[in-house]
């Protein structure tokens, strides 16, 4: 990661940065980049380094073993810098992007095999992320509005509604380091097109997920959204997708076809209530029948001192019945993070042992703003099994965890942001049964991000 990072500070200070004796005399620098200069360019860098403790790992040791170290820490970091392009014509313009991501997961301890398997073991790797062209049609079709169409190609990402199906267009960890920061978002190859107009937002799109080598099911996918806005008080969602995999890896997503449904609502002005749902059917033919759901109510105080919202939501996505031919377990497809506890669920149970198939969970959140610069708060979860027996036959128990996480976001300066989250979770039976686990899961995170 050494050479990575010393590349990119070589880069950018050969690009952006100006002398030394003309920032001491207070002159205003301009240098030439030598690139065309027809061409509006933008240089953007982000890079972030984070530790993390991972008290009594479900991975290592089992709870008789008192000698033996149940921790986990690691550090991850990753640098990514960006390039982007836009090039004007009289009514239309096109418009790239070119960024490419360093990033390394170093463990510390004694024990580093103790590690969660999806975080990997002393990894790193340099490749690009974005690599992508684009066309936006500005006044071409003035009838329709400003950029009413808008068509991309390459390595892009892409997100459906809240992150719930489809959001990270890369795998990482493993062999590629870097599984919480998750610095990697474009998909492999992505063919966009979108109408806007008005209300109405039609996109069609072709994705092939960016899949760690060593577990590549060849996932990929084609489909169309529809969404129509009334105002902010209003939005409706409805996406077909139809997906392909590997039928020797992932034979019940092979044919896939889901359908999604959302709706987000803020209803009326004066009362600061908002809504949201989300419902995901999947089909199959005879391999996979399943759905996947949630739905959310928060409450927003305006000014009042530190601005509270308090949420509840339930999430509920199908788990299989061993009794049947047929496959019931939901598959999370490619979820992403939109906000905390979206939409991995917990800092604990869903960053490292539960994902969004099988599981039934309740979340209560109080979001706060002491400042401008401060953003923090608690989420509480109850995690729960829909068929206990589709993890073990004898099985009985519904009970996964119950989890509490805090978090805060602090805005040190324009350029440097730190996150902070401590979290506890307490296993449940099932949690006992299969991990062999009683003692309470603590876990803290610091994170630190530098953006340019």
């Amino acid at each position: 990661m050494d050479h990575v990072l010393t590349r990119t500070a070589l880069s950018l200070a050969l690009v952006v940065g100006p002398s030394v004796n003309a920032l001491a005399q207070g002159e205003k620098v301009e240098r030439a980049t030598g690139l065309p200069s027809v061409i509006q360019w933008t240089f953007n860098l982000d890079a972030a380094v984070s530790v993390y403790s991972f008290g009594h790992s479900l991975y290592a040791n089992n709870r008789d073993d008192a000698a033996g170290d149940m921790g986990s820490r690691w550090l991850e970091s990753f640098a990514r810098p960006a390039l982007s392009a836009t090039l004007a014509f009289t009514s239309s313009e096109l418009f790239g992007k070119l960024s490419v991501v360093g990033e390394r997961t170093t463990h510390v301890g004694k024990n580093p095999e103790t590690t969660p398997g999806l975080v990997g073991g002393n990894e790193d790797s340099f490749y690009p992320e974005d690599l992508s062209i684009g066309w936006r049609s500005g006044t071409a079709f003035s009838s329709l509005g400003v950029n009413a169409v808008e068509l991309v190609f390459g390595r892009a990402p892409y997100q459906l509604g809240h992150g719930l199906l489809l959001y990270d267009g890369a795998s990482e960890g493993g062999s590629r380091g870097g599984y919480w920061s998750n610095a990697r978002k474009a998909f492999a190859l992505a063919g966009i097109a979108k109408l806007n107009t008005g209300p109405h937002k039609l996109e069609l799109f072709y994705l092939d997920k960016d899949e760690l080598p060593e577990s590549d099911s060849k996932s990929r996918l084609w489909g169309g959204n529809y969404e129509i806005s009334f105002e902010e008080r209003l939005t409706l969602g409805a996406t077909y997708m139809r997906w392909m995999a590997d039928d020797n890896v992932r034979p019940e997503r092979n044919g896939l076809n889901v359908y999604d449904f959302r709706l987000y609502s803020t209803p009326l002005s004066a009362l600061p209530l908002s809504f949201e749902v989300e419902y995901a059917i999947e089909g199959n033919g005879d391999k996979l029948s399943s759905n996947g759901w949630y739905s959310q109510v928060s409450y927003q105080l305006k000014k009042v001192a530190w601005e509270p919202r308090l949420s509840y939501r339930y999430a509920f996505f199908q788990g299989d019945d061993p009794n049947t031919a047929k496959d019931e377990t939901f598959d999370p497809l490619t979820p992403g993070f939109n906000d905390w506890g979206a939409w991995w669920q917990g800092e604990i149970a869903g960053e490292y042992f539960v994902s969004n198939s099988n599981l039934k969970s309740h979340q209560i959140r109080l979001h706060t703003s002491p400042n401008e610069f401060i953003g923090t708060g608690l989420i509480g979860y109850i995690f729960k099994v829909v068929r206990p027996a589709a993890l073990q036959q004898e099985m009985t128990t519904d009970d996964v965890a119950t989890e509490i996480d805090w978090y805060m976001d602090w805005e040190l300066s324009g350029n440097f942001t730190t996150s902070i989250v401590l979290a506890w979770a307490s296993p449940g039976e099932v949690v006992k049964q299969l991990y062999d686990r009683t003692k309470d899961f603590t876990y803290v995170m610091l994170y630190l991000q530098y953006s340019y």
